[in-house]
């Protein structure tokens, strides 16, 4: 059965539903310039008050290694999604058994730097590749590079990411049959702020895919 993480999550309402209707993994977006960012105080605030057994991600964009583990040890997350240009050595750094390392791919032809990665990192995530952002751009990434990442990376872990929506999540673990589906903008009323039946018809449609 695939995972799913719910992301952007900014208060304790939104945490505990999205647990209650069966998500995996619940995502704090650490990046200042991310409209659902969230400070380390108030991710400490939320997960201390969490049931058991749900993996908490702090997502990071560039950030400096040395950071990034204080605020994973200050915040009670379990891993670090790193969402920038970070290389091979910060993953290590950080701990190849807490990372999951992002990749906005344009083209099938760019996945090859994925085998530098290889044994620095937990899992990937693939994600639409913008000019303008990093991640939260709405718009679907292409479901065949990311067959083809699984296709040519086996052993790892795929959290398949960009544009997932009730409407279209089947389809997508159909074509790529991920380890995890990742959604934020498409369960949303607002920005930061999570709508409960889409959770709800996302994670039963995720789930019995």
């Amino acid at each position: 059965m695939v995972r799913v993480k719910i992301c952007g999550i900014t208060n304790l309402e939104d945490a505990l539903i999205s647990i209650n209707r069966g998500a995996d993994i619940l995502g704090f977006i650490m990046y200042s310039k991310s409209k659902r960012y969230i400070k380390p105080i108030d991710v400490r605030h939320i997960t201390s008050q969490l049931p058991p057994f749900i993996s908490k991600v702090g997502v990071f964009v560039n950030e400096n290694p040395r950071n990034v583990l204080e605020i994973l040890s200050y915040a009670h997350l379990d891993y670090a999604q790193l969402h920038g240009d970070e290389t091979p050595e910060d993953c290590e750094y950080v701990g190849p058994e807490r990372v999951i390392k992002v990749f906005r791919f344009k083209n099938i032809e760019e996945i090859n730097i994925i085998e530098n990665y290889i044994g620095k990192v937990k899992a990937i995530l693939l994600d639409t590749y913008s000019s303008r952002v990093y991640g939260g751009t709405g718009e679907p990434f292409d479901w065949n590079i990311a067959k083809a990442v699984k296709e040519r990376y086996p052993e790892l872990p795929i959290i398949l990411s960009g544009g997932l929506k009730p409407e279209n999540v089947r389809e997508a673990i159909s074509i790529v049959n991920p380890y995890c589906v990742d959604v934020s903008s498409g369960v949303e009323k607002t920005p930061g702020r999570k709508d409960p039946q889409k959770i709800s018809e996302f994670i039963k449609i995720a789930k019995c895919s």
